[in-house]
């Protein structure tokens, strides 16, 4: 079977589990309003309505978000010790995040290998299926997010006025959040001095990679034709980091994914719900084949045009946070360096 025939049963066989918005939760407790900027009558700013205080180390922060239209929550670790000022490190979940709480947190361990990390840690919670960027037209069922508007021009100020930020920033992604941290970083070039991807697919423009943006949309139930436009339009063209690529020259860049293989790690992956642990892992194998495939693409044309980066590439592994969990602590050294 060909390449191309490879990739495409990949795509028809990959599972991409995601959740539906919600809003925020009951019970919080209010908070004196920060702004992004000074306001204006015609054009009202982004600011914290609410936080709740969970634990010494996390803060969760609904802000009242005009480019999103309502509130949203983020949720923010601070280090253990330590009160000067701080960077910031944004981290952004696959399809498969809830709307209550990122995975990063429940599943990913990120409070516990953050806790003695002089950072500020910024994960938002809601963006299933939407590749955190700005929608072009109201989709029936994702409706308009505005999440780059909201992660790029609203939310940052208000983070560092808040918990003490330097404005020094970094940003994480994996799965889906892997693409939606390249694009955020070339079209945003002086927000950020570190970008990572676990398991994700940079480049959208190839028609194989357009596919698995549809379909990873699609689970979400919307459509990425409202997102982009049509395939070949401007709007994948723009978010396509290799359509920019001399705005990461200079960045502290890691990529990292599995080449699909069933590892030992996969016999502990523990389903969510009730489906069938064997479809899990046949799922998760089949869609990090493709996330491989597409960010050793990436790489290469990284390599082509003379740009530094670290990969963690790996001879087995699944779309699984198994894996995930490991890689954080390998990323995080090039990470640093910007911070």
């Amino acid at each position: 079977m060909s390449v191309t025939k490879r990739l495409v049963t990949v795509l028809a066989v990959a599972g991409v589990a995601v959740a539906g918005l919600s809003a925020p939760a009951a019970g919080v407790v209010g908070a004196a309003p920060s702004t992004s900027r000074t306001p204006d009558a015609k054009h009202p700013v982004a600011k914290i309505a609410l936080t709740k205080k969970l634990s010494a180390l996390r803060t969760d922060v609904w802000v009242k978000s005009p480019s999103m239209g309502g509130k949203v929550k983020v949720s923010v670790l601070t280090p253990r010790s330590g009160n000067g000022p701080r960077s910031t490190v944004y981290m952004l979940d696959g399809a498969g995040g809830t709307s209550d709480v990122s995975d990063w947190i429940t599943k990913g361990k990120a409070g516990e290998f953050f806790a003695g990390k002089n950072v500020n840690v910024v994960l938002p919670v809601g963006g299933a299926g939407t590749f955190y960027t700005d929608w072009q037209r109201r989709d029936r069922k994702l409706g308009k997010p505005m999440w780059e508007t909201f992660l790029t021009k609203e939310l940052p100020p208000l983070i560092d006025a808040r918990f003490n930020g330097t404005g020094r920033n970094a940003v994480v992604g994996l799965s889906m959040g892997g693409q939606s941290a390249f694009a955020l970083a070339v079209r945003h070039p002086n927000l950020y001095t570190g970008i990572a991807s676990l398991s994700g697919c940079p480049p959208v423009s190839a028609p194989l990679n357009e596919g698995y943006v549809r379909t990873t949309v699609g689970r979400a139930g919307g459509d990425a034709t409202n997102m982009w436009g049509p395939f070949g339009s401007k709007g994948w063209v723009t978010h396509d980091p290799t359509s920019n690529l001399d705005a990461l020259r200079g960045k502290n860049i890691f990529i990292a994914a599995g080449s699909g293989a069933i590892g030992p790690l996969d016999f502990d992956t523990r389903p969510d719900g009730d489906v069938p642990k064997e479809a899990v892992t046949a799922s998760g194998s089949a869609l990090e084949l493709l996330t491989y495939r597409c960010s050793q693409q990436f790489a290469w044309q990284l390599r082509a045009n003379n740009i530094k980066f670290t990969d963690g590439f790996r001879f087995i592994g699944t779309h699984s946070w198994q894996y995930w969990r490991r890689d954080l602590p390998v990323l995080w050294p090039t990470i640093a360096r910007g911070l």
